[in-house]
């Protein structure tokens, strides 16, 4: 087989993988602007701390799983 027509079939078989994508895309943007598209999450809305304190807005206590994290990881 020559090699030009191993790039060509290469070249369809991306064509065709990119059209299939493009219709998958067309697809769940439609789903999206439907609003038929739901996100859960398994765990609770948890408040977090904010950086700006002169800003006046009071900071929410960290949760328990990353208040005893050190304050490096890895590195010197």
């Amino acid at each position: 087989m020559k090699t030009t027509a191993i790039v060509a079939i290469i070249l369809g078989v991306l064509v065709l993988i990119s059209v299939v994508q493009a219709f998958q895309l067309n697809s769940l943007r439609g789903t999206v602007k439907e609003g038929q598209l739901s996100v859960s999450s398994s765990s609770a809305k948890t408040p977090v701390a904010s950086s700006g304190s002169s800003s006046g807005k009071q900071t929410a206590e960290l949760p328990s799983s990353i208040k005893n994290l050190p304050q490096m990881v890895g590195g010197c």
